[in-house]
């Protein structure tokens, strides 16, 4: 029996196979979850459909994070076709890339609006939908980044965006944890994603982390699906409200 034998959940943010969501699925999978999944668009659902089939997944959903409606629908369908769910994961992040290449006081009111709605709100309709599906308890994992609690070069509104989203992490925790329904966060290196492109001077940024973390290396896509692995399992059913980093040391190391 795997890990995850008999739960189900849903992701959301798979938007390609080098998706860090993509590597959470695959290894939700292995270990025997059942998992739907959603894609933002069509030229996106060109891409995850093939992904989410490959994983025998047969709900895969359209949904704009930015709409209440959309996301509430997802769970809905949800709970059409399964009843009840065990797990979320919310793998959702998005900034204008001009917010990202200027220095963070230029920063837009309209692309400040945008990536904290996106990238931090998007997680509380998420959790406020699922939560009566959780009816035996649940996890909720989302992906942050050390950008959240140090000022990373050209990270910029992302890095408020995720420290809105850590904090939201917290508040959530402590309002579900006497329904048995843990809220927490990954915060991974810097892998090569869709997301990342957007970040400026990626490459030397996966350098640096080469060069000064313990493990000499940056992490892998399976490395951050197992710390997800294990927050959504009940290996860490005494566990809520947390940032659990997977990023070689790196925010050791940048002390």
């Amino acid at each position: 029996m795997g890990l995850m034998q008999g739960k189900r959940g849903v992701i959301f943010g798979v938007a390609n196979d080098k998706s860090i969501a993509w590597g959470v699925a695959r290894q939700l999978h292995a270990a025997g979850a059942e998992i739907a999944f959603t894609y933002l668009n069509e030229a996106l659902e060109k891409r995850v459909r093939p992904l989410a089939e490959s994983l025998g997944a047969d709900i895969i959903l359209p949904c704009d994070v930015t709409s209440d409606e959309q996301i509430e629908a997802v769970f809905r369908e949800l709970e059409q076709r399964w009843g009840s769910i065990d797990f979320v994961v919310h793998s959702v992040a998005f900034a204008n890339r001009e917010d990202l290449k200027q220095p963070f006081s230029m920063t837009s009111r309209d692309g400040f609006h945008l990536a904290l709605d996106i990238s931090a709100y998007s997680l509380i309709p998420m959790v406020r939908f699922a939560a009566p599906l959780m009816k035996n308890g649940g996890s909720v994992v989302t992906m942050t980044y050390l950008g959240a609690v140090r000022a990373v070069p050209e990270y910029n509104v992302m890095g408020v965006a995720k420290a809105a989203l850590e904090s939201s992490v917290r508040y959530l925790a402590a309002e579900f944890g006497e329904k048995n329904i843990r809220i927490n966060a990954v915060s991974a290196g810097p892998i090569k994603t869709l997301a990342a492109s957007g970040i400026g001077n990626f490459k030397k940024k996966l350098h640096v982390m080469e060069e000064r973390s313990p493990l000499k290396r940056t992490v892998t896509q399976d490395e951050v699906g197992n710390a997800a692995l294990y927050l959504l399992s009940d290996l860490s059913t005494g566990v809520t409200g947390e940032v659990h980093y997977v990023d070689g040391g790196f925010s050791i190391s940048a002390q």
